[in-house]
């Protein structure tokens, strides 16, 4: 699955995607924090207020409870304002 980073996300993680096979355990959006966050300390961060985070499954928005099993991309960015 291609994981996609925006703003202050992709600065705390230091890439703006990348490509990564899921384990078989990982079914949801929230798990797959879970498994990112457990994998580096740069995830844990990222992915610390996870209130404020939002999230698009194949260009959809969806929420922390929203399936992977089919998904092609998961992007994950912080809240976006308008001026």
């Amino acid at each position: 699955m291609r994981l996609v980073y925006f703003a202050s996300i992709r600065e705390a993680i230091g890439c703006d995607s990348e490509e990564r096979a899921t384990p078989p355990h990982v079914a949801t959006i929230a798990q797959c924090l879970d498994w990112l966050g457990q994998e580096d300390a740069r995830y844990a961060a990222a992915f610390s207020d996870r209130a404020k985070l939002r999230f698009a499954v194949d260009a959809e928005m969806a929420k922390p409870d929203a399936p992977l099993a089919s998904a092609q991309e998961l992007a994950i960015f912080p809240p976006v304002t308008g001026g």
